[in-house]
C-alpha cells in the first residue's frame, strides 16, 4: 500500500480543507459518495458552529458546503460515541434549513440539505459501513411510496416546454462508520474510506482527485507550528480514548462484582430453601430434631418453625 503517511482526515477537515485551494480534495470525496462527477464546491459557508481550535471537540458542523445545485452539504466528523447523536443530526439539519430560509421567502425555495457523518465508532447494530436515509411516505395499506412531482420549465420559447421531476426536498443522511470498513475496495468511495481509516491512499486508487489528496494531505507539507498543533490534537484524541476505555473497564469490573454478589446471594437463598424443604420432610417422618440439625445445619428454632 501507499508509503506516504497522510494527515488524519478529521484534522484536514478542520484546517486544510477550508482553504479554497484545497476544495478539489473535498470535491473528490463528495463526488465519489454522491456519485456526481459534476459536483463543484462554490463556497464554505460560515457558521457559528465551525470551530478551528484543536481543543474544540464538540463542534456540531465541521464543514458546511454549497454546491453548484445550491444544495447545502454539511459534513460532520465524530470521534467518540454520543448517546443522542441521531437527535443532534436532526437538530443540525433543521437549524441549517431555518437559518438559510429568509423571512417571507417562498417555501418552494427551501434549501436541500445533505448530511454526511464520518463516525469513528459503531453507531447501532448493522452489517454495512455506509448507510443512507431520508424521509419517505409509504402507503399504509399497499406499502408503495407516494411520489410527488413538480413542473420544471426546460424551454423559454413562445410555447414553453416543461417536464415533471420528483420532489426530493427532505434532508438526506449518509452515515459512514469507519471502523466497520474492512479495507476492501469495490467502488470509488471505498478508496476514500480506506484513506480516512488508514491515513494513506491505497495503491491503484483512481477516484477523482484522490491523487490531489495524496499530495496535499502529506504530513511532509506541514510547517513546524502546524505540526505541533497536529501533535496536540493526536494527544487529545488518545487521551479521550483512554478515558473512555478506562471508564468501560471500570464499569465492566464493577458490573462483574455486582453480578458475583447477586449470584452468591441467590445461591445462598436457594441453599436455604433446599435445607428448609429437606428439614420439613425429615420432621414429617419423625426424625429427631437433633439429627435434622446435624444433617441440615439449621437451628432447633428454625426447624420448629417449619
Amino acid at each position: 500500500m501507499g508509503a506516504k503517511k497522510l494527515i488524519r482526515f478529521d484534522w484536514a477537515m478542520k484546517t486544510l480543507l477550508r482553504d479554497k485551494a484545497n476544495f478539489d480534495v473535498l470535491e473528490g470525496f463528495l463526488s465519489a459518495l454522491l456519485e456526481d462527477d459534476n459536483l463543484k464546491i462554490l463556497t464554505i459557508l460560515e457558521s457559528e458552529t465551525n470551530q478551528e481550535g484543536e481543543e474544540d471537540k464538540f463542534n456540531r458542523v465541521d464543514l458546511l458546503v454549497q454546491d453548484s445545485q445550491k444544495r447545502k452539504i454539511y459534513i460532520e466528523i465524530q470521534n467518540t460515541r454520543e448517546s443522542d447523536y441521531l437527535e443532534s443530526l436532526l437538530f443540525a439539519t433543521s437549524k441549517i434549513i431555518v437559518e438559510n430560509q429568509k423571512l417571507g421567502k417562498d417555501f418552494s425555495d427551501v434549501n436541500k440539505i445533505i448530511s454526511i457523518s464520518i463516525l469513528y465508532f459503531n453507531l447501532g447494530l448493522g452489517d454495512d459501513y455506509i448507510y443512507f436515509g431520508t424521509t419517505k411516505f409509504m402507503g399504509v395499506n399497499t406499502g408503495n411510496p407516494l411520489i410527488v412531482k413538480r413542473r420544471v420549465n426546460i424551454s423559454k420559447t413562445f410555447e414553453p416546454k416543461y417536464k415533471f421531476v420528483e420532489k426530493r426536498i427532505f434532508p438526506e443522511y449518509y452515515l459512514i462508520t469507519v471502523e466497520r470498513y474492512k479495507n476492501v475496495i469495490k467502488k470509488r468511495i471505498d478508496e476514500w474510506i480506506y484513506m480516512i481509516k488508514n491515513n494513506e491512499v491505497a495503491d491503484g486508487s483512481t477516484s477523482r482527485n484522490i491523487d490531489k489528496a495524496r499530495q496535499k494531505l502529506d504530513e511532509i507539507n506541514m510547517g513546524e507550528a502546524e505540526k505541533k498543533r497536529y501533535e496536540r490534537y493526536l494527544i487529545n484524541l488518545a487521551r479521550d480514548r483512554d478515558v473512555i476505555n478506562t471508564a468501560k473497564a471500570e464499569g465492566h469490573d464493577e458490573g462483574e462484582k455486582i453480578g458475583m454478589k447477586k449470584g452468591m446471594a441467590k445461591e445462598r437463598e436457594n441453599t436455604a430453601k433446599e435445607k428448609a424443604i429437606m428439614a420439613k420432610k425429615m420432621k414429617i417422618k419423625g426424625i429427631p430434631i437433633e439429627e435434622i440439625t446435624e444433617y441440615t445445619g439449621l437451628t432447633k428454632d428454625q426447624i420448629q418453625k417449619l
